[in-house]
């Protein structure tokens, strides 16, 4: 499913829900990347601070990638951006 991402709550949301379709625990993500089950639950709570080699390992480890395209008008009933 491709999902908007525009805020690192938002990031957080979606890399949670592809977890948990894929029947995967924060521990056994984290255990096939070499990452500690708190780091996994810091980035899918939104934290800011996650290092972008961070975020690519959790990608690979939830067989995901990230792509990049121009942004679409937003709606006049749009909330927009959280940044």
């Amino acid at each position: 499913m491709i999902q908007k991402v525009i805020s690192p709550e938002n990031l957080g949301q979606a890399l949670r829900s592809e977890r948990k379709q894929k029947g995967l625990s924060q521990k056994a993500v984290g255990h096939s990347v070499g990452m500690e089950q708190h780091t996994i639950s810091k980035i899918e709570k939104g934290n800011p601070g996650t290092e972008l080699n961070t975020l690519f390992r959790l990608l690979a480890a939830l067989d995901l990638e990230l792509t990049i395209q121009p942004r679409q008008k937003p709606s006049t009933e749009s909330k927009g951006d959280t940044w």
